[in-house]
């Protein structure tokens, strides 16, 4: 049925629908209260809102939506472009309930030139607007601190918080120890000129801006000119900065310098989260990148998710780009407006990995397949699901249950479980050619061990090595406990083992049901207690498989069993993996332990009265048990009483007669 016409102003909606324009612009729905519940845009208004009303949606928030649209207003606009930065500025505005929600919590660092007459260079995560210029933001602070570290080293800039105004200078500072150690230029006592400091300032912007070519070139030109003039000490220091310059561009192109001027964009989605992650690029070298994240509200499609992400990135970054032109016309003594004008005329190419619902005015979108551009659509892609991985570990430092509930959801969501996996279950046996035969059966709760739940079993109707024989006693010993005194069962059973070992679980309980079918019949148990343990054995088995190295290699889950796509070195594997090595390692120490007591098992543990102080009072006066066994009924008295000696006597058969 269609959702909508539960709508109790459904009748009223559609007569609004069925007027509006086949033009683009872009619409709200708003609640009984006037509240404005939803924003979109459309290319063709009638044919995107009419869709809400006439099909029947299977998502259950876009369902519940448009029950609750009691009045829908629109504003037609000339082209689909100016419908998506319409439809961005009033979602930014309205925060509309169902639509995506921009998460953007982190703040990434960013390189400050402070606006001073001896300007300092350093990191910060706070804009101020007093005329300073700013560059990034950069996604890796140790990038930012690095860069800070090259400046330093190539024009000792200052690094000290005195007010070096030119009519400061005169105070009588003195310079500090970086300058003696070589580490500063020393403008606080006029060791450098204002204008010269300011010339290494503005080669530290050029570098900023990814500008580094333009700067090698004039440098060297400068270290050329220098050396014939016969200034050979200034030329080899301007060739040293050259040096570290061109080390810098080694590190920072990733790609060939051939790449220039474009903006690369990813995207990564899961469940009902959104990352988009923008780089720019300037002669192959990454000078801003970013990453925002959205939340889904209904299930947009990711061409438009993506397409808001774009707009919203580039809306940030272009009032810092308007800045770093504003600087360089001051510099240059140029016209700013026309700067500016071809500044926001010029084409830009969007690297994307497919392409977005709306292109942005004055932009093309390429997918590329290979190539250079390729490569950096990679790197961007990577960054995305960094992000998330970052994301996922703070949110776990936060709360660490969330964690464990998220990997209980990913066990649930790959095998189709119809609950989550609170309470987990693993077999395992153990014994040396069928002796002393035992087996172990761990417990995990909420993704934990649970170890005062953990329960050893010896075999008792098993005879010689036989493993699956074992593991189907082992089975039905324990839910038929479980289950008789009225405790929970597991959510999940895994066995130690592949295909075998998943197939005898799942016979036992099948035989278990058996059993309780048959007290049924003879009138021991309800019908309605039977239901109840039939719903009760309906427990998932999963198997975990080892390699040849004994360490765990897939899961196998269903009947028949087939491998379950769990990736090696995740966080959900690293769970597995624990389990399997928690039961392994436990119906091994079990074993070994009756193994031990079986080896300084004696003779004399098996006569009824005699406890281990007169068995050590024995072996101390006779050596051994032959010897006991040969002692006259007066030589037992001597050592342990008439009373526990004639138990002996009896035992082995020697007179009581003196």
């Amino acid at each position: 049925m269609v959702q909508a016409k539960q709508n109790p102003r459904y009748d009223y909606l559609m007569s609004i629908v069925n007027i509006l324009p086949d033009s683009p612009g872009v619409y709200r729905y708003l609640d009984a209260e006037g509240t404005i519940i939803y924003v979109g845009k459309a290319k063709n208004l009638k044919r995107r809102v009419s869709s809400y009303f006439t099909k029947e949606h299977e998502s259950r928030r876009t369902a519940n939506l448009v029950r609750q649209i009691y009045d829908l207003k629109y504003i037609v606009v000339n082209t689909e472009n100016d419908a998506l930065n319409l439809e961005n500025r009033m979602i930014k505005q309205h925060q509309p309930k169902y639509n995506v929600l921009l998460k953007d919590g982190k703040t990434y660092p960013w390189i400050c030139v402070r606006n001073e007459a001896f300007p300092r260079v350093f990191v910060t995560r706070t804009m101020v607007k007093d005329g300073s210029s700013y560059f990034g933001p950069y996604t890796n602070v140790s990038v930012a601190h690095a860069l800070v570290q090259l400046f330093q080293q190539l024009y000792k800039v200052r690094t000290c918080s005195l007010n070096l105004q030119e009519t400061m200078l005169d105070k009588g500072y003195r310079t500090c120890l970086k300058y003696h150690i070589d580490k500063c230029n020393g403008p606080c006592e006029r060791k450098i000129s204002r204008e010269t400091y300011q010339e290494n300032i503005e080669e530290i912007k050029q570098i900023l801006r990814g500008h580094t070519a333009e700067l090698y070139d004039t440098m060297t030109a400068h270290m050329m000119a220098l050396a014939e003039e016969m200034r050979f000490e200034e030329a080899a220091q301007v060739k040293e900065r050259m040096e570290l310059i061109k080390s810098y561009r080694t590190n920072s192109n990733i790609v060939p310098s051939s790449v220039t001027d474009i903006d690369v964009f990813a995207y990564d989605e899961q469940d009902d989260s959104a990352i988009v992650s923008y780089f720019h690029i300037v002669q192959g070298a990454i000078v801003q990148s970013y990453t925002i994240e959205y939340k889904k509200r209904l299930d947009e499609p990711k061409e438009d998710v993506l397409a808001l992400g774009i707009l919203e990135l580039r809306e940030r970054f272009a009032e810092d780009m308007n800045m770093i032109v504003e600087e360089e016309c001051e510099a240059e003594e140029r016209p700013l407006a026309s700067a500016l004008s071809r500044l926001n005329t010029k084409t830009t190419e969007l690297v994307v990995p497919f392409l977005p619902s709306v292109v942005p005015d004055g932009c093309e979108a390429f997918v590329p397949q290979r190539g250079d551009k390729r490569k950096l659509l990679e790197l961007a892609e990577k960054n995305c699901k960094q992000y998330r991985i970052d994301q996922l570990k703070q949110a776990d430092k936060l709360n660490p249950e969330q964690k464990q509930t998220r990997l209980l959801t990913e066990i649930k969501k790959q095998l189709g479980l119809p609950k989550l996996p609170l309470h987990i279950e693993s077999f395992d046996n153990s014994n040396i050619s069928g002796t002393d035969a035992v087996a172990s059966c761990v417990v995990f709760m909420n993704g934990k061990p649970e170890k005062k739940e953990y329960r050893k079993f010896n075999i008792k109707s098993v005879v010689g090595p036989d493993d699956y024989a074992s593991m189907h006693e082992v089975v039905m010993r324990r839910y038929r406990r479980l289950i008789d005194e009225m405790q929970d069962v597991p959510d999940l059973i895994l066995a130690d083992g592949g295909v075998g070992q998943m197939g005898v679980i799942r016979d036992a309980l099948v035989a278990l049901e058996g059993q309780y079918l048959k007290q049924q019949m003879a009138g021991e148990i309800s019908s309605e207690r039977m239901h109840e343990i039939h719903e009760l054995l309906q427990i998932p088995v999963g198997g975990l498989v080892k390699d040849s190295h004994h360490r765990t290699r897939q899961m196998l889950f269903g009947n028949p069993p087939a491998a379950v796509d769990v990736k090696v070195g995740s966080e959900l594997f690293h769970l597995l993996e624990r389990i399997q090595e928690e039961v392994h390692r436990f119906a091994i120490k079990f074993h070994r332990d009756k193994r031990s007591k079986s080896q300084v098992h004696s003779e004399l543990d098996d006569i009824k009265g005699i406890g281990p102080k007169t068995k050590q009072d024995l072996l101390k006066s006779f050596k051994s048990i032959k010897r006991i066994r040969e002692a006259s009924f007066d030589d037992l008295v001597t050592v342990v009483g008439p009373a526990k000696a004639k138990i002996i006597a009896d035992y082995f058969g020697v007179s009581h007669e003196t």
